[in-house]
């Protein structure tokens, strides 16, 4: 099995130089393997191996862009979508506001709840836990874990509180 394989990547290699590139240079971060550029751009040449280069792709939304503009379209609706007047994305966002701040409530709740049965490492032993240590001790690390999830729960449901526009009460 190993002698097929060595014999099939020795053929694979001996095929390799009838698909060898020309020369390539490096311009900075620009490749070329145009000649006269090259000297013209005075790059250097790439010894030691093949090229290949990706173009990137352009961003959809029609055609070129400026980088003034760019940063404003990525916060637009996409084309298709309907408008939505002022008032009612305020309405939108306030409704969005108060289901935030009431999972935020649960998730602060749930955070004492399970900082109180931690309590700071050592909670209680529970039933085969005082013949079986190891037991109690993979629980301990369950909860430290699951105070930590928790803790990156409320953190990210305040980051999203802090990206949602402020909504002015009505007086």
């Amino acid at each position: 099995m190993k002698t097929a394989s060595l014999i099939f990547l020795a053929a694979s290699l001996a095929a390799l130089p009838a698909l060898a590139q020309e020369r390539v240079w490096r311009c900075g971060n620009e490749y070329t393997n145009n000649a006269t550029v090259a000297q013209q751009k005075g790059c250097k040449v790439l010894e030691g191996g093949n090229v290949t280069v990706v173009q990137g792709t352009k961003a959809s939304g029609g055609g070129t862009s400026s980088s003034g503009s760019s940063g404003s379209s990525a916060a637009r609706a996409p084309a298709g979508s309907p408008r939505v007047e002022g008032v009612d994305q305020r309405a939108r966002d306030g409704e969005a506001r108060s289901v935030l701040e009431s999972e935020l409530r649960k998730a602060e709740s749930r955070q004492a709840e399970l900082q109180k049965e931690y309590n700071n490492g050592e909670p209680e032993k529970q039933g085969s836990e005082g013949r079986n240590y190891q037991k109690y001790l993979d629980r301990v690390a369950e909860m430290k874990a699951e105070l930590a999830r928790n803790e990156s729960d409320i953190a990210g449901i305040r980051r999203e509180i802090g990206r949602l526009p402020v909504v002015k009460q009505p007086q």
